[in-house]
């Protein structure tokens, strides 16, 4: 009996891996990648990720949403990191990724990395194991990633209009992420990494200029309220905002979702029965969030001479 149970186990496991990544055939991205060169790389990640949430719980969200910002931009390819030059104004510095931060998580891995086994660990590996074990940290579902990223040699301010806004209708939304390959379901599922963090007056403030029939009433006074503390009040995207729940997706329900691009999830017939569905059903939600991670993770990646391994994780090398 013991040994059926185990086999089951066994076999569910490979389908989960199976379903979520094809194992090392993603451009040359493995699972155990550094198991040679840096054997000790994920744990100097997740040791320090660990510390800097135990510090500041708040920077589960602020990972998570680097790795994103990184992503969607050029690909997985730690552009994100790179300071602005006299010469060229880096994506970190458009509009849209001024409130990111955590950079100091990842340079300080980076440089006990560098310590341990110089030039091995990309700042593209790290960004993104940062985000798995953030998300993990903060209650969220266990996942394994392919590693093997390179660095990218190109940020640049012009390239981050491609960013989603929080403006963007639904049929915006399922445009920018089909072009990174996504599916509508993908989307809503990776929209739900909003459960974390909050989101400042700035962003969702538009919504309360005139009456907006998908926004709660009193939620819409709450936010009145909030954003009379100016442009940079924040507000949580729902009641757990340091905890990775289904949350987020509820309040969508009750028409409480803080950015335009948020409720109009729900409003919108072709993406409802999805967030319906994650409201009801959490383990259906951490399981395809963490297929549409993985998939995430693999966007653009560089490989080869297509990349590099920075020294420092804020300048080319």
């Amino acid at each position: 009996m013991l040994l059926k149970m185990i086999m089951m186990v066994n076999l569910l496991s490979m389908f989960i891996l199976a379903a979520g990544f094809p194992y090392g055939v993603v451009d040359g991205l493995r699972m155990d990648y550094y198991l040679m060169s840096c054997p000790f790389a994920e744990q100097i990640v997740k040791n320090t990720v660990n510390g800097a949430l135990d510090n500041d719980p708040a920077l589960a969200a602020a990972l998570v949403r680097m790795h994103f910002h990184d992503c969607f931009i050029e690909g997985c390819d730690a552009s994100i990191l790179i300071d602005s030059t006299k010469d060229n104004t880096a994506e970190k510095d458009s509009p849209g990724n001024l409130s990111l931060r955590g950079y100091e998580v990842i340079d300080d891995a980076k440089d006990q990395l560098e310590e341990q086994c110089p030039g091995i660990v990309s700042c593209a590996d790290i960004v993104a194991m940062a985000a798995r074990d953030a998300i993990f940290w903060a209650g969220g579902p266990v996942y394994d990633i392919p590693k093997g990223r390179k660095d990218g040699r190109r940020s640049k301010i012009e390239d981050t209009i491609n960013l989603p806004f929080p403006t963007f209708n639904t049929s915006e939304l399922i445009t920018a992420f089909g072009k990174r390959g996504f599916t509508a379901q993908e989307m809503v599922a990776l929209s739900g990494a909003h459960t974390l963090g909050v989101a400042r007056c700035a962003s969702f403030k538009g919504r309360l200029s005139s009456a907006d029939p998908t926004l709660d009433s009193d939620f819409a006074k709450t936010l009145s309220k909030k954003c009379g503390g100016g442009d940079n009040a924040e507000q949580p995207f729902d009641a757990t905002p340091r905890i990775f729940d289904n949350f987020y997706f509820n309040a969508l329900m009750r028409k409480s979702g803080l950015l335009f691009s948020d409720q109009t999830l729900y409003t919108t017939p072709r993406t409802r029965g999805v967030v319906n569905g994650y409201a009801m059903n959490q383990a259906m939600f951490f399981f395809d969030f963490r297929k549409a991670m993985i998939k995430m993770g693999t966007v653009d990646v560089k490989e080869g001479s297509k990349g590099e391994v920075r020294q420092d994780c804020r300048k080319i090398n």
